[in-house]
């Protein structure tokens, strides 16, 4: 084997972290592996690029294969290389990224998925290969996207409350301490992109709070340009 043919003997790979929001905890998609290495263990589902593949298409189809959730918007991340990461030879893998409303998808394990479940971020330890690594990367992406574009068009329901979406907000950040609730009011409803519905909860214990939809349009400006969410 000539030097130069030694650069085409690694591997591809990817792995997607899914972010599952249920109107409470961040939560994060794990499958069981089913097969070696690593089997028996929790993982991210993940796995090899056909040589014939691009890498957007792999981290759709193996998602697919894997958990069966299809038509899920992934935004690749970052890529990991660690020489020894994988213990059956050199491979390099690319993270991509998803956040999604529990419900609105059935996860269907499948091919070396043994099972699969929902875990609070918090509570994940120990995951197969570098997945701790490539999970915590990820975590942090997702928070620094939070302070620069809107989160919930798709997360929450139709109509909501403040409260609901200060949830949200205070799921994926995860700080010490909640947001302050007055700030935040003041600050999200100064964007400009929630439309007040002159409706209140029903059925509700307590004193019925305001309910709020989004404006799709102004929402849509804000993902394409951005802003800056100081909280």
């Amino acid at each position: 084997m000539s030097e130069v043919e030694s650069f085409f003997k690694s591997a591809f790979s990817v792995d997607n972290v899914i972010f599952g929001f249920d109107g409470g905890d961040l939560k994060i998609l794990l499958i069981q592996r089913g097969a070696a290495p690593y089997k028996g263990k929790w993982a991210l589902p993940g796995d090899l690029v056909y040589p014939n593949e691009d890498l957007d298409a792999a981290a759709a189809r193996v998602l697919e294969q894997l958990t069966g959730l299809k038509e899920v918007y992934l935004e690749q991340v970052k890529t990991f290389g660690s020489v020894n990461r994988h213990p059956l030879g050199r491979v390099i893998t690319i993270a991509y990224f998803s956040l999604i409303k529990i419900s609105n998808y059935t996860v269907t394990p499948a091919s070396f998925a043994q099972s699969s479940q929902w875990v609070n971020v918090s509570d994940v330890e120990d995951l197969a290969f570098d997945h701790d690594e490539i999970l915590a990367s990820c975590l942090a992406r997702l928070k620094r996207k939070v302070r620069t574009a809107p989160l919930g068009f798709e997360l929450l329901p139709p109509k909501f409350t403040l409260s609901e979406l200060q949830q949200l907000y205070d799921s994926v950040l995860n700080l010490p301490k909640k947001l302050d609730k007055r700030n935040f009011r003041k600050k999200i409803l100064s964007m400009g992109f929630l439309v007040e519905c002159d409706e209140v909860q029903e059925g509700v214990a307590h004193r019925p709070a305001k309910l709020y939809s989004f404006d799709r349009e102004k929402y849509e400006e804000f993902l394409n340009e951005g802003y800056v969410f100081d909280l």
